[in-house]
This record gives structure tokens, C-alpha cells and sequence, in this order.
């Protein structure tokens, strides 16, 4: 912390949260985590401090995560190329094994390690356990990838009874026990729908939503579902984004009250955006504008 910043400044800091202590605590906010800030290892600290100071002033957090970049670059490590077909990853019996490698294991379990070292209480677990997410094949031509049929969301409830974060990592399974990829914005979509969760923080490697992709002052800070497809219709929302606002919208429909897209690039965001007036990125929330 900078040595300039005097005590007193400290305690006003601490008052001016109040109120966003007492609105967030025993709500539910769900942080789907992924992209840079999960590969730069500062990012990564300051995303875990962020978690864990939630957790301890009593908010019911659980944290979703992919790990694209990790898994593309083990298949790599194994001789294995990466397909993608309309930007997503194609799954065959050989790379869905690598995914679950990856996610439930290695990234799963040293997001839960760097929670517990930062003074957390965490348990991870994969889409998987106790049937989390069930899933169907969501396109042929692109093998193991899933579309969530199915939330069971009990055992999330019950971590979070129990006084801890839980980490889930977006694979799930069907009748069969086929093991199933599923892309990241859609499977925390589906959880925070099924927790009806307070927020729902999707962390990405931009600002938000902007008017103007090239212009980051161009950010479109509130939007309702209604908003964001006009924006679509007129262009503003388009390529890698029309997915992303999509499992926002599928968000809000589910029953999270709102979402938020905003940059993990950027430290320490989580508790702009939960703990002062400015908050940080876009919001969509359902209905028409208050």
C-alpha cells in the first residue's frame, strides 16, 4: 500500500465500502475466471486477495474457471494441434482426457491452494462431481464439447453452508459418463442462473462492451437485455462478444440479478466493482432502464 496514504485516508476508504458490505454480505457472487488474468502470476495473486476479502467480510462467493490457454498449450507439450471451429475448441476422446487433466486437476487445484494461502476456506470440484452439470453434445463436428441440459446445484449450496469458496472447473458429463469441455461464459452462466446469484462477474481481457471496439472511453457502462439486442442488431455488439453478452442475457433470464463484464487485466477490479459507486466494465441487467 502507497506509504502517502495516511490512516485517516485508510478509515474513509474503509466507511465509504460500508454500505456495499452490508448490501453484499450472505449474497451470492458467482467470478467466472479466465484469459490473461489467470496466466499473469500477479493478476493471479491479486484476484485470489480479492476473493478471499470478499469471502471474509461475508460474501458467498464461487469462482468458475476455464483454462483454454493452459490446455492448448499441454496438447502442445503431447504432440496434440488445436482445432477450432467457429472459435470453439474441437474435442476428441484424446484432447477431452487432456481437458480434464488440465482443468479439474493442475488449474483446480492450485486455484484452491492460492485461496487457502491467502486465507480462504476453498474446495474444488469439477462440473462432474455429484452430476454438477449435465450435458448433450452441443455440435458433432466438434466432438466432447458440451451444452449444459442439467444443473444439480446441491452441492454447491452445501459448500457454501459449510463456510467455503467453491471452485469449479467447466467440464461436465452425461448419462453415459461421457466427460464433457464446456465453454467457460456458459457453464457459469448456468450455475449463477441455478444459484440465483446476486452478480454474476465474468472477467475478460477487455474493458466491457464498447460503442467503439478501437476506443476503451467508448464503454457502454449499463445496458438492459432489451439494450443489448438492439446493440447487437446495429452492429455494436458483434464477433467474439455476441456469445459472451449471449450467457449474459442467458444469465439474467435464469434469475442472476445482474452481470457484469469487465477486464481482469485490470488488479484489483473485483472490489471496484463490488465495493464503490463506480464499479467497473459493463453491467446488463434485465427490463427496461430504472
Amino acid at each position: 500500500m502507497d506509504k502517502n496514504f495516511s490512516n485517516a485516508e485508510r478509515a474513509e476508504v474503509l466507511t465509504q465500502a460500508l454500505p456495499y458490505i452490508k448490501k453484499y454480505n450472505g449474497k451470492i457472487v458467482v467470478i467466472k475466471y479466465g484469459g490473461n488474468a489467470m496466466i499473469n502470476e500477479q493478476l493471479k495473486q491479486q484476484v485470489m486477495e480479492d476473493i478471499v476479502l470478499l469471502w471474509l467480510i461475508g460474501v458467498k462467493v464461487v469462482l468458475v474457471h476455464g483454462g483454454g490457454p493452459e490446455i492448448s498449450e499441454t496438447m502442445q507439450k503431447l504432440g496434440k494441434e488445436a482445432v477450432f471451429v467457429d472459435g470453439l475448441r474441437v474435442t476428441d476422446k484424446e484432447t477431452v482426457d487432456i481437458v480434464q487433466m488440465v482443468l479439474a486437476g493442475k488449474i483446480n487445484k492450485t486455484l484452491v491452494n492460492l485461496l487457502e494461502m491467502k486465507g480462504g476456506n476453498a474446495m474444488g470440484l469439477s462440473g462432474m462431481d455429484g452430476r454438477l452439470i449435465e450435458a448433450k453434445v452441443k455440435d458433432e463436428r466438434l466432438g466432447y464439447v458440451g451444452e449444459v441440459t442439467k444443473v444439480n446445484i446441491q452441492p454447491v449450496l452445501d459448500l457454501l453452508e459449510k463456510g467455503y469458496i467453491p471452485v469449479i472447473s467447466t467440464l461436465g458429463c452425461d448419462e453415459q459418463g461421457n466427460a464433457y469441455n464446456i465453454n467457460g461464459d456458459t457453464a457459469a452462466a448456468s450455475v449463477a442462473g441455478a444459484l440465483n446469484a446476486e452478480r454474476l462477474i465474468m472477467l475478460s481481457d477487455i474493458p466491457g462492451v464498447l460503442r467503439d471496439k478501437d476506443d476503451p472511453a467508448s464503454l457502454i457502462r449499463e445496458m438492459t437485455i432489451l439494450e443489448a439486442a438492439r446493440l447487437r442488431d446495429d452492429g455494436i455488439i458483434s464477433g467474439g462478444m455476441i456469445p459472451k453478452v449471449e450467457c449474459c442475457v442467458d444469465a439474467i433470464m435464469k434469475g442472476v440479478h445482474k452481470v457484469i463484464i469487465m477486464d481482469g487485466r485490470v488488479p484489483h477490479s473485483i472490489l471496484m466493482e463490488i465495493l464503490t459507486d463506480e464499479g467497473a466494465g459493463t453491467m446488463v441487467k434485465g427490463g427496461y432502464r430504472e
